[in-house]
């Protein structure tokens, strides 16, 4: 599938640049595609380095979570639920409590964290696959779950609306955790469906009933502060439970005699190993997108979905912020200056800047996270991962939507 998916991309964007040229007269779209193939080309590349340091450290600290047992307890504490998400995996594996650890990085917006988290629990899964080439039901519903985690302080959009002066920088912090808990609900559902997985049991529906009364208190008591003060202190929080998570495991490694120098030298060479053998990966995704954003294929989309919308005669204010969706499942940095667009052009505080705020906040990107993680073990086949994980994306833009329509209007 994901073979189809990447040459439809070079090939579509050739069809709309030849409409594009001898059609509509535009002799420079071809250079604008060249142009973003060696760009894309570039970025990627930059990004592998740029992960270098961050995949190396949270490597290190992995490896003496695992050699201290650490993993291993938080695996255990999930064993229960997870022997019905993903039965495959034997209780108690330390798969399982990287699988944790991601996660909690996601819901605390931890991005550094949760990449290099999610790649080793990735790993883990992929000594369980009886097929090295192919994605296991386990790594499916990992990426599913990773791409659509629900993000409880979505601290860098606050502070982008506090720097572009939005009056009130935290109001589409309810939206977005709704909507990316409508994200993570449908790529749950998905799976479940694809997997055969029954979700309405009572161990799974414990698991559920305590995370919603815990994100519901600290909603409740978020609720309670200023902007500034909520910003602050989601910042803080998260960064110090990362902080703290840091100084826990190396003290257990040590309480439990590892060799904390040694061992995390020897976790950070797969890190960096690991920012390598990634490239190939990224280059291919990213340079078949920007080619995509260059033919102008995802432009005419926006318009065709504006025009779509119109002739249903519903309301059209939403449509200036479907750059940022469109974008989102293929490029987070893409979707981010697509959404800082929007607040640029139509004021932060217009309804579309909203939007676009909570749909950049709604989901994970599909691709990305797919490219990396898959392309960190070797998977070619990924069976149902792109279809879930979009159903998930395809979610959290309608939820994000609805949402901004029922809080800000339109």
């Amino acid at each position: 599938m994901l073979n189809k998916i990447w040459l439809g991309f070079f090939l579509i964007s050739f069809v709309a640049a030849l409409f594009s040229w001898l059609v509509q007269g535009d002799s420079s779209v071809f250079n604008d595609i060249v142009e973003s193939i060696f760009s894309m080309a570039k970025l990627s590349a930059e990004i592998a380095i740029g992960l270098i340091g961050v995949l190396a450290f949270w490597c290190g600290i992995l490896k003496l979570a695992e050699l201290s047992g650490v993993a291993n307890g938080l695996a255990k504490w999930l064993a229960p639920l997870f022997n019905h998400l993903m039965p495959e995996v034997p209780r108690g594996h330390p798969a399982l409590g990287y699988v944790t650890m991601n996660m909690a990085s996601n819901m605390l917006g931890l991005d550094n964290a949760a990449t290099p988290m999610g790649i080793k629990a990735m790993q883990s899964l992929q000594n369980l696959n009886p097929s090295k080439t192919i994605a296991s039901n386990a790594q499916i519903l990992f990426l599913v779950l990773n791409t659509s985690s629900v993000t409880i302080f979505p601290i860098t959009i606050i502070m982008y609306r506090v720097q572009q002066g939005a009056v009130n920088p935290s109001e589409v912090f309810l939206p977005i955790l709704l909507a990316t808990i409508a994200s993570t609900f449908v790529g749950i559902v998905s799976v479940a469906y694809m997997q055969k997985i029954q979700l309405f049991n009572k161990v799974i529906m414990a698991y559920l009933g305590v995370a919603f009364v815990v994100i519901g208190g600290l909603l409740y008591w978020l609720s309670q502060m200023s902007t500034e003060e909520m910003a602050t202190v989601s910042s803080a929080l998260g960064n110090g439970l990362l902080f703290s998570a840091i100084i826990f495991i190396l003290l257990v490694a040590y309480i439990k005699r590892v060799d904390v120098y040694e061992s995390f030298v020897e976790g950070a060479k797969e890190g960096f190993e690991l920012a390598v053998k990634i490239i190939p990966y990224m280059v291919a995704m990213l340079v078949a997108i920007g080619v995509l954003r260059a033919s102008g294929v995802l432009n005419k989309l926006v318009e065709g979905v504006a025009w779509f919308v119109s002739q249903l005669g519903l309301n059209t204010d939403f449509v200036a912020a479907l750059p940022t969706a469109i974008i989102k499942p293929f490029s987070g940095s893409g979707a981010r200056a697509m959404m800082l667009e929007t607040m640029n052009s139509q004021g932060v505080d217009s309804f579309a800047a909203k939007v676009a705020s909570v749909m950049q906040g709604s989901t994970e990107t599909t691709f990305y996270v797919l490219t990396v993680y898959f392309g960190a073990v070797g998977i070619k086949r990924v069976r149902h991962a792109i279809g879930c994980g979009l159903m998930a994306d395809l979610a959290g833009i309608v939820a994000a939507i609805l949402v901004s329509y029922w809080f800000f209007g339109g």
